[in-house]
């Protein structure tokens, strides 16, 4: 599940308007959430308060394998609709399959006057952890600049007492300073990074094809237009409709003296997931028209340099169950590893009231659900596993327990008999708002 901090600053970006989703490094976020999701080691609690919607604090312990913490605060320039653990929609807290949204320009805040002069402030967010007993300090701040561009600024500070043993006298610093400026405007999204460790600069691109999506809260005359599809002219009958988007990454390490390029595709069929995903979905029927196929994404990354190869294939094949596989090569080495993943769904059954109601009549049927993922209520869990050709098998599944997340989590390898069982974990989690 996503750690507090996480969680804090995907409902930050919803709240302001930006779309995450756009970028680069989250080319592969569906299918990353069933074949690479993370397993807890050993014993983790967290227990996190928002006392106001501008400021959270959150406090976590690790009792095994061994005992440390760590103490984090988080500040907004916007109030959050951080919700506690006990009523937070189970989906919005955990990585999993979905569709994204078709990207759309990210829009302007309104603008505000005071005494007849514009004082129109920037969204900032302000985070801070410090880890006990080793000592380390990692920060991040996210500002605002423009409704197109983003800058984060995210720093680690070690200090040479917590860095292993085996890891010293090698010129190694764990401390660092990270700088990144994103630029979004829907069709496409840019992204420049600095690392000042390593001396190395990068820069990210991702180019969306099709037309933008409708803006969140279209016009009466709006709603009526019919946004043109990227395939939807020349489509084969019977294959998948969708949009294609393709980006790649150059960076250069002026320490190493060394550089990287790599690239790649993701195709993502329609309709969309929302519209959008933050909003309840409308009774009115939408303009586009309904592809009755299962929502499905095929992504392939390419690195030249390294000669890796890495495709995956995710598709929904019915209400709560998602399959998803991932092919990955080297064509220098002709190492290859086959992983395989599914996530399911666990609801509550549904039940009927018991006898007649006192007018004697048969009980009223429950109101038609939305017939849409994002908005079922019902869930009480998910259950993941996922296999590689390394024999490598992991277990997880994630509930909600009273008013507590639970994640509990197996690694094993099928390999070893003498260690058939490599890691084993429990993770607790508990916020409030109130």
């Amino acid at each position: 599940m996503h750690p507090f901090a996480s969680y804090v600053l995907r409902t930050y970006y919803k709240s302001t308007g930006w779309n995450e989703d756009n970028l680069y490094g989250n080319l592969t976020r569906s299918s990353n959430a069933i074949l690479d999701f993370t397993v807890p080691r050993g014993l983790h609690f967290t227990i996190s308060k928002s006392p106001n919607p501008l400021f959270k604090t959150s406090y976590s312990m690790a009792a095994m394998p061994s005992l440390n913490g760590s103490i984090g605060y988080i500040f907004t320039s916007c109030d959050l609709n951080v919700k506690s653990s006990r009523s937070v929609a189970f989906k919005d807290v955990i990585e999993r399959f979905k569709i994204y949204d078709q990207p759309r320009r990210p829009e302007a805040k309104e603008e505000e006057w005071l005494g007849g002069e514009r004082v129109d402030r920037r969204d900032y967010l302000m985070y801070g952890r410090f880890y006990l007993p080793t000592g380390r300090l990692d920060a991040l701040y996210s500002v605002r600049l423009s409704p197109t561009v983003q800058a984060i600024v995210a720093a680690i500070s070690d200090p040479p007492s917590s860095v292993p043993a085996e890891m010293r006298g090698r010129n190694t610093n764990m401390s660092n300073v990270m700088l990144s400026l994103q630029h979004d405007v829907g069709k496409w999204c840019t992204e420049y990074n600095y690392s000042a460790e390593d001396g190395m600069w990068g820069m990210r691109f991702l180019h969306n094809f099709g037309r933008l999506g409708i803006p969140p809260e279209p016009s009466e005359e709006a709603s009526r237009i019919k946004v043109k599809r990227v395939d939807e002219e020349d489509a084969v009958e019977g294959g998948l409709k969708g949009r294609v988007s393709i980006g790649a990454e150059i960076y250069f390490s002026a320490k190493e003296k060394s550089a990287g390029v790599s690239t790649g595709i993701r195709f993502t069929t329609l309709p969309d997931a929302t519209p959008p995903s933050a909003q309840v979905a409308s009774s009115t029927p939408s303009p586009s028209p309904i592809h009755h196929q299962p929502p499905t994404t095929v992504t392939c990354l390419f690195n030249p340099m390294l000669g890796h190869i890495s495709a995956a294939y995710t598709a929904k094949t019915s209400r709560d169950l998602t399959l998803s596989t991932r092919f990955d090569f080297n064509v220098y080495s002709f190492e290859s590893e086959w992983t395989m993943g599914a996530e399911y769904w666990l609801r509550r059954k549904p039940h009927l009231d018991e006898g007649e109601n006192s007018t004697g009549d048969l009980p009223e049927p429950p109101p038609k659900p939305v017939h849409h993922p994002e908005f079922q209520q019902d869930v009480q869990g998910v259950l993941k596993a996922k296999m590689t050709t390394n024999n490598d098998v992991s277990l997880l599944w994630e509930g909600r327990i009273r008013n507590m997340l639970v994640g509990l989590g197996l690694v094993s390898d099928l390999s070893s008999r003498a260690k058939p069982i490599k890691a084993i974990g429990l993770e607790l989690s508990y916020f409030s708002s109130e």
